[in-house]
């Protein structure tokens, strides 16, 4: 972790200008092509969830923007960002869970299954030291539906600056491929469409790519 120089920053002004606003976050919803990441998970029977969820990481973690955080009045920047995922259970409530990232991907998916274990075998919205780092991405899926739009609840007395990611139910469009909606809400005094933006085109070329 290190801090990050303000007085050579060439976003400072954009910075102080978003920091000051009662909700600096804004959101953007696209979808991305996983028909790879689909057709694999399924054939090898793996968690398409892990899959995609370690593609994110590996994007998140190539996105330098996607590491800052807002500390009192500095900008931290962290060395590795890791998953803070929901995690449903049987009986419709869902807990805050925490995975260390891995550039492993067998041992990523290893971190998953027992955070799911765990997740699913207590009671409450789970609330730890883990799950209230900064060093997180805040990370939901809704399964169930696909989406063009998501909000937030928020809490303004909380200066939060972690961003959150929201995965959809998987669709196929017209020419046959499997698409996943993807919401992404960052502060905007951290990040802009830009930086969105690329994290978008890493996480599509990581489902692309094979890391079975």
């Amino acid at each position: 972790m290190k801090i990050l120089d303000l007085s050579n920053w060439n976003r400072k002004e954009h910075f102080d200008f978003f920091n000051s606003f009662d909700e600096p976050y804004f959101g953007i919803v696209a979808t991305v092509d996983c028909s790879n990441a689909f057709t694999n998970s399924q054939q090898q029977g793996i968690s398409f969830f892990a899959y995609y969820l370690y593609c994110s990481m590996l994007a998140v973690n190539n996105v330098p923007e996607f590491k800052y955080r807002i500390d009192n009045d500095k900008i931290i920047i962290h060395d590795i960002i890791n998953a803070s995922p929901t995690i449903g259970r049987k009986d419709g409530t869902f807990g805050f869970g925490y995975v260390p990232f891995n550039d492993d991907f067998t041992v990523f998916r290893n971190n998953v299954a027992n955070e799911v274990e765990r997740v699913q075998l207590m009671r409450g919205i789970g609330l730890n030291n883990d799950t209230i780092r900064t060093d997180v991405i805040h990370y939901s899926s809704i399964p169930w539906y696909s989406f063009s739009g998501l909000t937030h609840p928020r809490n303004f007395i909380d200066r939060d600056s972690v961003p959150k990611i929201t995965f959809g139910k998987v669709h196929k469009d017209n020419d046959g491929r499997h698409k996943l909606p993807v919401s992404v809400t960052v502060h905007h005094g951290l990040c802009d469409g830009l930086h969105v933006g690329k994290y978008l085109d890493e996480f599509e070329n990581n489902l692309r790519k094979d890391h079975l």
